[in-house]
């Protein structure tokens, strides 16, 4: 008989019901269903396709979560698709209001319901358009004109930063719901950029300055700071979550990636897996979470019609079999 007396180890805590908040790698006996337990990843991060866009289209708008995105606006080379919005019920698109200025290249903001588009091209537009679910109506102008911007936050408490109008720009903008004003300038003028948060925590990665860039700022409301580099530098990249959980994907290296990047608000870390489809110049829904971002459309020698849906690793608790 093999003596186990001597062999170091750890004991496996005996429970009668399983822990509220369990850590990663925790294993327990639950003594009243009798079995031995663990807390464990249970899905991986991954892209999946979802539902193809109607009009296909690049340089396009995005608003919305996973489960209600918003997509307006885009096309080359003549915006003919350009006032086309479409919403999106986490399965397919569907059509929505038309916007009354066609325009591509614009940046999206805020949510299925309650939408915002700016800028635009070209030549560089300072329109700005909001949507209620069901039409635009225009709102109040932004001071610089411009394409190739982007945006974040919110219709009433919206950012706008970057693009281009001749020549790449710093300028930042903030909206109240009525007008914009001027915000703290990026320490990097540069256009085609991730973005992501809110009006008073955003981020700002990679872009076009020239060339692409890897590149992170961070904006507190006030002024942008540095944060960490994207591991992959590129163009026309989209983003989606916060400021402290950020999401990077697609864009321009100046080949097509697939590229997915994530960000705890200091460090990004790489994906094993990209877009199923690599491409830049797509649109994202802004408001989604790291854990569930939505990209659509987008540019691969054509205009994409492509839709992915981003799903977060996740922990579960597991049981676990020794047969």
């Amino acid at each position: 008989m093999v003596a186990y007396t001597g062999i170091q180890g750890q004991n496996i805590l005996i429970v009668s019901s399983d822990p509220s908040n369990p850590t990663e790698g925790q294993i327990w006996y639950n003594s009243t269903s009798n079995l031995l337990k663990g807390y464990q990843l249970a899905t991986v991060n991954a892209w999946a396709v979802g539902g193809n866009l109607t009009t296909a289209r690049e340089s396009l708008g995005g608003a919305g979560t996973q489960t209600a995105g918003l997509a307006f606006g885009g096309g080359t080379p003549v915006p003919t698709k350009g006032n086309v919005t479409e919403e999106y019920d986490g399965t397919s698109w569907s059509g929505g209001g038309n916007m009354a200025t066609s325009r591509t290249s614009l940046a999206g903001l805020g949510t299925q319901t309650a939408g915002l588009a700016i800028g635009g091209g070209t030549p560089p537009r300072a329109q700005t358009e909001e949507y209620d679910g069901t039409s635009w109506t225009s709102g109040g102008n932004l001071g610089t004109g411009r394409y190739l911007l982007v945006g974040t936050g919110t219709q009433t408490a919206g950012l706008g930063f970057g693009g281009y109008s001749g020549s790449n720009l710093s300028t930042t903008e903030e909206y109240d719901g009525t007008s914009w004003t001027s915000g703290g300038n990026l320490n990097t003028a540069r256009c085609v950029m991730a973005g992501a948060g809110t009006q008073t925590a955003a981020l700002s990665a990679g872009g076009n300055a020239p060339p692409s860039r890897n590149e992170t700022e961070e904006y507190d409301g006030t002024s942008w700071t540095s944060g960490g580099n994207l591991n992959t530098g590129r163009s026309n990249v989209r983003g989606a979550g916060t400021q402290t959980a950020g999401l990077a994907f697609g864009g321009t290296t100046p080949a097509s990636t697939g590229a997915t990047e994530l960000y705890n608000g200091t460090t990004w870390t790489s994906n094993p897996t990209g877009l199923n489809t690599a491409r830049g110049y797509s649109g994202s829904a802004q408001s989604a979470p790291q854990s569930a971002a939505l990209g659509f459309g987008g540019y691969v020698g054509g205009d994409v019609n492509a839709t992915e849906e981003w799903t977060g690793a996740a922990l579960a608790v597991r049981t676990i079999t020794t047969s």
